[in-house]
């Protein structure tokens, strides 16, 4: 129990260190990888239901070589792609997003430092390091975000892909 309490102690000092940029940037953390953990759970579990009932209305279907056949095709297809990118994007824009707010807080812990100097003069170093913290934790967070969820981003992209091309492959056009 006491390491715990230690451990939320150090978080405390870290994100006093970072300044409130770095809450914001642990919001779009959440929010992010609560999406990719979603966008992972529906692969593994609700897809399969929307393939299957995909193929069971193709599968319905008597004739599949006219151009009508084709466009039902091609409906069927949209449909199933729409659910499997959904919250793709956000994800995207998320990944996208990270590394400016930690610019952002870069530039907010800059001000911090340039404040220091026009009160002291640049004669109080620890106040002007503190500044320099707050200025350069931020944009550490916001890069460490920005590249995990590069990587999270890819796998669920990667599976995306592969479901969409399995979802084509599986609606053949033979009778």
């Amino acid at each position: 129990m006491h390491s715990l309490v230690d451990a939320f102690e150090g978080i405390q000092t870290f994100l006093d260190m970072g300044g409130p940029v770095l809450l914001v940037i642990a919001g779009l953390l959440v929010v992010m990888w609560t999406l990719l953990f979603e966008r992972w759970w529906f692969f593994k579990t609700s897809l399969r239901a929307e393939r299957e009932a995909a193929l069971s209305v193709w599968e319905a279907r008597t004739e599949r070589k006219s151009v009508r056949a084709h466009q039902v095709r091609e409906a069927i297809i949209s449909r199933v792609t729409l659910k499997i990118e959904e919250g793709l994007s956000m994800i995207k824009t998320l990944v996208s997003l990270a590394p400016l707010l930690g610019l952002l807080g870069t530039v907010t812990g800059m001000i911090g430092v340039f404040e220091v100097l026009a009160t002291t003069g640049g004669g109080d170093a620890r106040s002007m390091a503190a500044g320099v913290s707050q200025a350069t934790i931020p944009t550490m967070a916001g890069m460490v975000a920005a590249l995990s969820g590069v990587f999270g981003n890819t796998y669920v992209s990667r599976i995306a892909d592969r479901e969409k091309q399995l979802l084509a492959d599986h609606l053949t056009l033979d009778h």
